[in-house]
C-alpha cells in the first residue's frame, strides 16, 4: 500500500454524499388513509398504513392491524353513522389510495364501490342487533310450541341407556 493511499480514500469519503444511519427496528411513519373527526375537529378514529400493515386506532389507541383496510374502513364507517344517529356530528374522509381499493375490489363483485361498502357496513349493524334477533327466536319457538296440538307426543330421546340429567 502506497502512504498516500489512506488520504486518497479520506477524500474520497468527504466527496460522498451522507448517508442517514438507519438503525434496527427502527419504525416507520404512519401514513394517515382514513379519519373519523368529530364536530370540534378532533380525530376520533383512523386507519393508517405503517410499511405494509393497516392499522385501526381509535381514541389514540392502537385497537388491530390488518393486510386488508376495507373491513376497518366499514368499521369507521358504522361508528360514524352510529355517532349520527345519535346526533353527534362526525366526518370519515378517506384517500383515494383507499378509495381506489374500494373501487376495484367492487368491480371484482359487479357492485359500485357504495353498494360494496354499504353492504360490508349493513354487516356491522347486523352484529348489534343479534341480541334482538336472539329475542325474536325465541318468541317464535314460544309461538310454535303454544300452536302445537297437545295430543302430539313428544320425540323420542337420541338414546334411552344414557342417563338424563
Amino acid at each position: 500500500m502506497s502512504k498516500q493511499s489512506k488520504a486518497k480514500r479520506d477524500k474520497r469519503k468527504k466527496q460522498q454524499p451522507k448517508r442517514p444511519i438507519n438503525r434496527l427496528n427502527a419504525q416507520q411513519p404512519v401514513q394517515n388513509h382514513a379519519v373519523v373527526t368529530n364536530e370540534e375537529g378532533q380525530v376520533v378514529a383512523a386507519i393508517g398504513l405503517q410499511g405494509t400493515e393497516w392499522l385501526l386506532a381509535i381514541g389514540g389507541q392502537t385497537m388491530g392491524n390488518a393486510d386488508n383496510p376495507v373491513p376497518m374502513l366499514a368499521m369507521l364507517k358504522h361508528l360514524s353513522n352510529v355517532q349520527e344517529k345519535e346526533g353527534r356530528k362526525v366526518n370519515l374522509e378517506y384517500s383515494t389510495q383507499l378509495q381506489q381499493l374500494i373501487d376495484d375490489l367492487a368491480a371484482d363483485e359487479g357492485k359500485t364501490a357504495d353498494e360494496y361498502l354499504s353492504h360490508l357496513v349493513s354487516e356491522f349493524e347486523g352484529v348489534e342487533g343479534d341480541d334482538e334477533a336472539d329475542a325474536d327466536d325465541a318468541e317464535i319457538v314460544a309461538d310454535d310450541a303454544a300452536a302445537a296440538p297437545a295430543d302430539a307426543e313428544p320425540a323420542p330421546a337420541a338414546s334411552d341407556d344414557k342417563p338424563q340429567a
